[in-house]
């Protein structure tokens, strides 16, 4: 796909930013589908207060309310198979929307058997970390961007935004938000796959923005410098 020549996209070899994903498993790079919780917005939390049918212990009614962090945990008494209660935990609700996400980490080595015997799967439970992303036009059911927005992000002013265009049939002009890098289950029911992943050049190019990013200032040797600069300027 074409990419403005104002675009960081453009500095990939061979034009190639996108190309198609030929591993059937997750790789650095991937464009997957994950649901993404609303980050900016406060969590509800579920309290049971009682059974919809008494004889019933996999139903139950709840209250919700705001989740606080300096609130007290009430210890609940009512036993719901479906919503056990564990000490110090509480059942929390987020708001959140299916979104395309970048693949931002390789695929860890297993942990052995050995050494997580007896104890909870999800300890060690493999992860991945996605950055969201985030679509650009406005219409009835979403705010979107201003334009003078996305041409400071388009301009390098962000290290957090990065303005990009999707492949995937639908994909549009979007915004990757870095500042909402978070973790994200590898079980095949917390992603989808789309068919497009990064290419070498792209990831190349993809981390020297994460350096910029974590450390605040980009390697001077690094391809995206001189064009970060020259973008800033103009």
């Amino acid at each position: 796909m074409a990419f403005p020549e104002a675009s960081i996209q453009e500095l990939a070899a061979d034009g190639d930013w996108w190309i198609a994903q030929t591993k059937p498993t997750l790789e650095r790079g991937a464009l997957v589908q994950c649901w993404v919780p609303h980050a900016d917005h406060a969590p509800y939390a579920f309290e049971p207060i009682g059974r919809t049918d008494a004889t019933q212990h996999d139903r139950a009614r709840v209250k919700v309310a705001p989740l606080k962090l300096d609130q007290p945990l009430k210890e609940l008494s009512l036993p719901v198979a479906a919503m056990p209660n564990h000490p110090n935990e509480v059942w929390a609700a987020y708001r959140a929307k299916r979104r395309p996400c970048l693949v931002l980490t390789n695929e860890h080595p297993a942990v052995e058997r050995k050494l997580t015997a007896g104890k909870p799967k999800h300890a060690t439970a493999a992860m991945m970390l996605v950055a969201p992303y985030f679509g650009v036009a406005s219409s009835a059911n979403r705010a979107g961007y201003t334009p003078e927005f996305v041409d400071r992000v388009l301009n390098c002013f962000y290290p957090q935004f990065l303005v990009d265009w999707l492949p995937h049939p639908g994909g549009e002009q979007s915004i990757l938000r870095l500042d909402q890098l978070q973790p994200m289950g590898r079980h095949h029911h917390a992603y989808k796959p789309t068919g497009f992943r990064l290419s070498d050049s792209g990831l190349e190019i993809m981390d020297g923005w994460l350096e910029w990013l974590f450390r605040g200032s980009i390697p001077a040797e690094h391809i995206l410098a001189t064009t970060v600069q020259l973008l800033q300027d103009s």
